[in-house]
């Protein structure tokens, strides 16, 4: 646990340094935008069971800064209150690289990966053997790492004013020390939502 949080905050050092000092006049992209999405999650393989996905509904707040100064490279930081009644609720922390090629008119695709860190509660109190008979655990959350990757598009028309880019996304989840009989499990996320872009700079006109 220790150190995925240092690899996470390394990521965001890292990211906050490369786009210390952009300016945001001039350009087609604006740091920091407010991201608020729905997250439909699932215990399965990537494109399998999908319609089990909409029966687990939980939510995303984030936000991104661009990487090379443009709108089709960014580093996104995102936080997802994962609901599932059958395999527990969980926070998901997540720090993805996403590549944006832009298709035509505004709309682009996305390809993201990264790394995250996934707190959940058993849903119900866990057993443990000890010696030859079985008692209940005392542990009611486990971490595990998280490799994420997704694919996604979404819709950019930039403003100088505050506007709004909405998207959406799937997502496969690796996670790691899942329990002793499945050491690495994935997961899925159906994501939709919105990046809302404020005017951050007062003096800026159009």
């Amino acid at each position: 646990m220790k150190s995925a949080k240092v690899i996470f905050f390394l990521l965001l050092g890292l990211t906050c340094r490369l786009t210390y000092g952009q300016s945001q006049q001039d350009r087609e992209y604006r740091n920091f935008p407010i991201v608020l999405s729905m997250q439909f999650h699932s215990l399965s393989m990537p494109f399998k069971d999908i319609k089990s996905n909409f029966k687990n509904v939980g939510f995303g707040i984030g936000t991104e800064v661009s990487l090379n100064g443009e709108r089709n490279w960014v580093q996104q930081f995102d936080v997802v209150w994962v609901k599932n009644k059958g395999i527990g609720n969980g926070l998901l922390f997540t720090s993805q690289a996403a590549w944006r090629p832009m298709i035509s008119n505004g709309f682009f695709t996305e390809i993201k990966f990264g790394m995250g860190y996934m707190l959940s509660k058993h849903p119900s109190s866990p057993w443990e053997q000890k010696g030859s008979q079985w008692v209940k655990s005392d542990q009611q959350r486990k971490g595990m790492l998280a490799l994420p990757i997704g694919i996604g598009t979404g819709y950019y028309n930039y403003a100088s004013d505050l506007f709004i880019s909405p998207f959406a996304g799937y997502q496969m989840l690796l996670l790691s020390k899942y329990n002793k009989t499945l050491p690495i499990v994935p997961q899925t996320l159906i994501q939709t939502g919105l990046r809302i872009y404020p005017s951050y700079s007062p003096s800026h006109k159009n």
